[in-house]
């Protein structure tokens, strides 16, 4: 690490300098494989390798290893074989345990956005809540994920609390790959119906309202897993 040297110009002080190195490109990737993930890119059963991740990328090896040794850390990609990887396995204890702590701090979240959130950001989850219905009726994992992923994640970045933010990020990264499985099962109308009540009870700031929607989305999203698991 580059020690920082400080400069002065006729009684002025400069900021040292420091100059960017490669954990810089490392933080990008690693940012980018969790956005992959979040989003629904990377789905339970596929691999990918080190090597097509470098070639998307058009990085060295390096920084995409150090991002998979995070991730794999954070439970959200595991080794398949060599050096490919993809999502772990879901069991139903790791499910029940995801489920009590998302109905625990996502609600927590929502709350917080109740009163913050913009009229803008109500436009855009009416738009998203359109789009689900839309991907629902399609049985469209690559449309419905995305927006749901996004839908969720406005209503948590309202909320203005970074250190909650990180906690709900790294819980959907563990379950948020597994909405892809719920596509013929009937929860994405389910959740659907859900998401229309918690969007109603943003647009009243009606906080326990919207916050009982969300318990109720996670909970059925859950339980239905819960079923395609046994």
């Amino acid at each position: 690490m580059p020690q920082a040297v400080e400069t002065e110009v006729k009684g002025e002080r400069r900021l040292p300098r420091r100059p960017v190195g490669r954990e810089t490109v490392q933080e990008r990737v690693y940012r980018q494989i969790r956005e992959m993930i979040l989003n629904g890119e990377i789905e339970p059963g596929q691999t990918i390798t080190l090597q097509s991740l470098s070639d998307a990328f058009q990085v060295s090896a390096m920084p995409v290893r150090e991002a998979l040794r995070r991730l794999m850390a954070e439970q959200a990609l595991t080794v398949v074989f060599g050096r490919s990887v993809g999502v772990p396995a879901l069991t139903r204890d790791r499910l029940r345990d995801l489920c009590r702590v998302r109905c625990e701090v996502e609600p927590l979240a929502t709350v917080w956005a109740t009163s913050r959130i913009m009229p803008a950001g109500l436009v855009r989850l009416a738009e998203l809540l359109d789009r689900m219905q839309e991907a629902a009726a399609q049985k469209n994992g690559r449309l419905f994920v995305p927006a749901n992923y996004e839908f969720h994640f406005l209503i948590y970045r309202a909320a203005a609390s970074p250190a909650l933010l990180s906690i709900i990020e790294s819980l959907w990264l563990q379950i948020g790959p597994y909405f892809h499985a719920l596509r013929n099962s009937g929860n994405w109308r389910e959740a659907n119906v859900a998401h229309q009540a918690l969007l109603s009870g943003l647009m009243r700031q009606n906080a326990k309202e919207a916050a009982s929607a969300l318990r109720r989305d996670i909970a059925d999203a859950a339980a239905t897993l819960m079923g395609l698991l046994r």
